[in-house]
């Protein structure tokens, strides 16, 4: 076999890979052209969480301080609503990417993991929104003193609420992961049982990496949720699991 003939595979991985990109690259840019018409409702839902917090009789506007700032503002929240709208698209080609590498008896199972893995990143996405944002926002609004008026700039109001609204949609996807790994034989729930101990302190320190504040409270939002979702996965790997591997066997328990 010639060389040209070895390097063809590769070629043509890359070739899918490119016309993956470009259909996630199509699908956000969709996504972002139907939010950024609907700018104004858009951009009022998602300061929604900073206007709740506020004490009464505060001012709830958002400040900036460029001229362009406003603008850029409405674009990335338009971007941020547009790439979650594409998310069903962004997750399947990825699936039909890794597709190839799997057994046939792999592949059933990419249509509920594509459907499980959008329901789980919107469910943490408005986990997020409708609980640990306003919570947090509520905690840094209420100042110790009455001659400190709480004022958010849309920039640090947009870098607080991306991130945060981020970490919660990844990390609801635990159970996912957890399941995709059991079907692959690499996970076995009496190993997730074994490491609990563990898996708290990661999720502990892995809440403080995440949250963009580094206070307890939003850290306990953080924490919490992944505390369940863990329990949730080893459920999840004990009902769904295929054959443990030697990795666990390996762990010397």
């Amino acid at each position: 076999m010639s060389d040209e003939e070895n390097k063809m595979p590769l070629f043509q991985h890359l070739e899918e890979l490119r016309s993956r990109i470009l259909i996630c690259g199509l699908a956000i840019g969709v996504g972002f052209v139907l939010c950024y018409f609907f700018k104004e409702r858009v951009f009022d839902l998602f300061i929604m969480p900073w206007v709740k917090a506020l004490p009464a009789g505060q001012p709830y506007k958002l400040i900036y301080t460029v001229p362009y700032e406003a603008f850029l503002a409405e674009m990335e929240v338009s971007f941020i609503m547009g790439t979650i709208l594409a998310a069903p698209v962004l997750l399947w080609q990825i699936w039909r990417f890794v597709a190839p590498g799997l057994y046939a008896n792999e592949r059933k199972y990419i249509l509920p993991v594509i459907f499980c893995s959008s329901l789980f990143f919107a469910g943490g996405v408005l986990f997020g929104y409708f609980i640990v944002v306003p919570v947090a926002f509520k905690f840094f609004a209420t100042p110790a003193s009455p001659y400190i008026t709480p004022m958010m700039s849309i920039d640090k109001y947009l870098s607080f609420a991306e991130k945060m609204l981020l970490s919660f949609g990844l990390v609801f996807e635990l159970p996912v992961f957890a399941f995709f790994l059991a079907k692959l034989g690499v996970l076995s729930s009496d190993f997730l049982r074994r490491k609990r101990k563990w898996a708290i302190v990661l999720i502990f320190i892995l809440a403080a990496v995440l949250t963009p504040s580094p206070d307890v409270v939003s850290q306990l939002l953080m924490a919490l949720p992944l505390l369940v979702l863990y329990e949730v996965s080893v459920w999840v790997v004990y009902f769904f699991g295929g054959k443990p591997t030697e990795v666990a066997n390996q762990t010397g328990e």
